[in-house]
């Protein structure tokens, strides 16, 4: 007998995100120790190579995001929010463990990059959903006029796994020797990861299922989500550019911030961190409020404001802070950045959760995601890195970020003319 009650308020949003936590997590110690790991895995006589090497297995994570979207985006729709948000977040579990626990290239050889990857691969491939699983469960629970506010904490609740990520850090560069953490440190955090798992579990138990589910009756054969899904891609392509600003933005001033401010401005390691942590504060903050905010003025203008002065700002100003780097010129850049890409984020998660249709909405969503992601955000890192590697400019991250937002710019505009005429993206 299917519940008709509705989830609703606080202690529902804590229980649907708690295991987005745990998503968020996993890809931010990675990119937070891209260094370690890339000496422990993929040990060369060049720094650089070594780092490339890391930043490619992270982004390879994002490439097993639009299968897991497919596949398991299907599933969720086809089952239940419930039960597919149980099951992501199991595979999480084991993709963590997998890194945490493999030997280094000394011990294992070419066994221990191969793990590690599969390790990440897994990581992705349940990641491919579990953000569109959550957001389409707020969606559905939140109040009239309140859907923005609700969805925004799905990105809310990443700031503090972020934080949560950086803070560690922080502890860790204060209690251990480099060359301790270089050697064994570094896999604390992920050991970290994996003893959470089962609270995680027990909370996510107390899920209920979302009345928009529950009363739509049986559900679907799988070939019919996959038609509809067919039918609706080109609304999963428009959605794949609104999505490139936002996944480009959250991983340059996040995944790749202590990376940059360590190896490229030649910041401590502390202070790198500390600017990752207190973007990750100003995230938390901005993002609710954005969300809020988008449901009083619409998603349309915030999206198309926000991508506009990320266009024409990003370049220049870190351009700012490479002219003399500083923790207080990359702390304020990175504050800048934050706002921008909370007001963007804010509007755009929500406005592509009521534009997918039902039957497909967290397929769809997680597919236009997962795609944004393996094309755009999740190689950020990397791109950066080459970018710099390149151009000999160390202000050149602000080309892709840029570059993004043109996509963002492009696709918002095209889905406004599209579903103008009876689209919810004014409200």
């Amino acid at each position: 007998m299917p519940q008709t009650s509705s989830p609703s308020g606080a202690k529902a949003i804590f229980t649907v995100v708690s295991g987005n936590f745990l998503e968020m997590y996993d890809f931010m110690v990675f990119g937070f120790y891209a260094h370690e790991i890339g000496q422990a895995y993929f040990p060369t006589d060049s720094a650089f190579a070594s780092l490339m090497l890391t930043f490619a297995t992270f982004g390879a994570g994002f490439l097993a995001r639009p299968l897991g979207a497919l596949l398991l985006g299907a599933y969720i729709d086809r089952h239940g929010r419930k039960r597919g948000l149980m099951l992501t977040l199991s595979l999480m579990a084991v993709g963590i463990l997998l890194i945490a626990a493999t030997p280094g290239y000394a011990t294992l050889g070419i066994a221990a990059p191969l793990l590690v990857l599969g390790g990440r691969l897994l990581q992705g491939f349940s990641a491919g959903v579990e953000l569109g699983g959550v957001s389409v469960y707020l969606s559905e629970i939140a109040p009239p006029g309140r859907r923005g506010f609700y969805v925004s904490w799905q990105s809310a609740s990443q700031q503090v796994a972020v934080l949560f990520a950086a803070i560690l850090g922080l502890l860790l560069h204060r209690w251990l020797a480099p060359a301790a953490l270089e050697a064994w440190g570094w896999r604390i955090p992920f050991i970290i990861g994996c003893l959470v798992v089962p609270a995680l579990l027990l909370i996510r138990r107390n899920m209920e299922e979302t009345p928009a589910f529950a009363h739509r009756g049986p559900p679907p054969p799988l070939s019919v989500v996959m038609r509809s899904v067919r039918e609706h891609t080109w609304l999963i392509i428009a959605g794949m550019g609104l999505v490139s600003m936002t996944t480009v933005a959250f991983y340059m001033i996040s995944a790749y911030m202590p990376t940059y401010g360590r190896q490229v401005l030649h910041l401590s390691d502390i202070q790198s961190l500390l600017v990752t942590a207190c973007i990750a504060i100003s995230n938390f903050f901005w993002l609710p409020v954005m969300g809020s905010w988008s449901d009083r003025i619409g998603r349309r203008p915030l999206l198309m404001t926000s991508a506009t002065l990320t266009l024409l700002l990003a370049w220049p100003l870190l351009h700012w802070v490479t002219a003399a780097p500083s923790f207080a010129r990359l702390l304020l850049a990175g504050e800048w950045l934050s706002l921008l890409y909370s007001s963007y984020n804010g509007a755009m998660v929500v406005a592509l959760t009521e534009w997918m249709p039902p039957e497909v909405r967290t397929t769809g969503f997680s597919l236009a995601y997962s795609l944004a992601t393996a094309s755009f955000g999740g190689f950020t890192p990397l791109i950066c890195t080459g970018l710099i590697q390149a151009t000999h400019q160390r202000a050149a991250p602000g080309l892709w970020l840029s570059t993004a937002a043109v996509c963002g710019l492009l696709a918002c505009y095209g889905l406004h003319r599209q579903l103008r005429p009876t689209s919810v993206i004014h409200r």
